[in-house]
């Protein structure tokens, strides 16, 4: 599952970002109300879990916004003990959903499934690029039909690669995705992983490319994504 965060708190954001990593949902953050407008136009998203405390615009003005533009993306709103007005207001702009802060973090994740669960009516959220395919349901890769064995971190660096396949992920941004924030491991350690996938995916018909001066990036020989 495809979730957009938009939260600016950077310690709060870089926790969720984690932990929603490791329960097996593909989660990008946006630090403002700007950022999460550029994503949501060139990405499709599971659900959005937004913050309405923004530096630049209130979520509220964003969630009218996306509205009004015709985006139907499951929205869940994180809302201060007791904003029963930011509730009201929500509802009536179209938000599907809300948790209260402080808030336990199986009941987040318990909501933004079965938020997408109500919109893609239970179906599982398949990525596919050449013969690798990846449901983020269960969280597992296949490679022409057979399972695909992967560390944790292998995992985390494929499951972005192939939900950006045929455009390039920065190098640094794969890196914090596959390693803790707080990791103390040198950057160019995300070469290590990068070389064990190459290997798992050789002989088939797709590889992972280095894209000079903008990063790395999956694609398929015979031009499926």
């Amino acid at each position: 599952m495809r979730v957009l965060l938009v939260e600016d708190e950077r310690e709060m954001a870089a926790w969720l970002e984690r932990a929603l990593a490791q329960s097996g949902f593909l989660p990008e953050h946006a630090p403002d109300a700007a950022s999460a407008e550029r994503l949501l136009a060139i990405n499709d998203y599971d659900a959005v879990i937004m913050d309405l405390r923004l530096p630049d615009k209130h979520g509220l003005v964003l969630l009218r916004e996306m509205r009004n533009r015709g985006d139907i993306t499951p929205v869940l709103i994180l809302t201060a003990q007791g904003a029963l007005q930011d509730r009201v207001r929500g509802l009536n702009l179209g938000a599907d959903d809300f948790l209260t802060k402080p808030f336990a973090l199986e009941e987040l994740e318990a909501r933004v499934a079965a938020l997408v669960r109500r919109s893609r009516g239970r179906q599982a959220q398949r990525v596919q690029c050449g013969s690798l395919l990846y449901d983020s349901d269960s969280r597992a890769f296949m490679l022409d039909s057979v399972l695909l064995h992967l560390t944790p971190r292998e995992h985390a660096a494929l499951a972005v690669l192939i939900t950006r396949s045929g455009a390039p992920v920065e190098k640094n941004q794969l890196f914090i995705r596959v390693f803790d924030h707080d990791s103390e491991t040198n950057l160019d350690a995300i070469e290590v992983v990068l070389h064990r996938l190459r290997k798992k995916l050789a002989g088939s018909d797709v590889h992972i490319v280095t894209v000079r001066g903008l990063g790395y990036m999956l694609e398929s020989i015979n031009g499926s994504h």
